[in-house]
């Protein structure tokens, strides 16, 4: 046997191993990450509030300050779109589902391709001068797609989004 048809053979090996792997994965997902802040509850969610504030402090919106974005709707207001189209965030486009005054906000994520996820970010005081941050995500990850949450967590994007919003509320 030639050695291509070896090589070959053993990539559809692994491509199998992974697929079997893959259906005893779990078909959802959760990532999140918290910071405690140290400002005031109100004056935290007030800024988290608006999506558009995520191009100071959100890993994903610094990482391709080109990327084109469109926005429908009133930022900070239930119903109000982005949408983004970047060579390195690719595209998709994120919707404020539900604002908790003070509390929480959360965003449907749609990255065009199965389902939309869940985004969050939850505020809690922690003391009249300090405030807890938790930004995370959840979704569904049906089969095969479920096998990436093998190689890669969102968790460690949010812990940094989340020091950065430390650092611009904290000025």
């Amino acid at each position: 046997m030639s050695l291509l048809k070896k090589i070959l053979l053993g990539l559809l090996g692994l491509v199998a191993v992974l697929l079997i792997i893959a259906a005893f994965l779990p078909k959802t997902f959760k990532a999140e990450g918290s910071i405690v802040i140290n400002r005031p509850q109100q004056e935290v969610f007030d800024y988290v509030k608006y999506v558009k504030n995520q191009d100071n402090y959100g890993k994903w919106n610094l990482m391709d300050p080109e990327m084109k974005k469109t926005y429908e709707g009133t930022d900070g207001t239930v119903g109000f779109k982005y949408t983004w189209d970047g060579k390195k965030v690719g595209k998709g486009s994120q919707t404020i589902l539900k604002i908790s005054e003070g509390e929480e906000i959360e965003t449907e994520l749609d990255f065009g391709f199965g389902d939309p996820a869940i985004s969050y970010m939850i505020v809690e005081p922690v003391s009249a001068t300090e405030t807890k941050v938790t930004w995370g995500i959840s979704g569904n990850s049906p089969w095969p797609t479920n096998i990436m949450g093998l190689f890669y967590d969102m968790s460690g994007d949010f812990k940094e989004g989340l020091n950065n919003l430390k650092n611009v509320l904290e000025k």
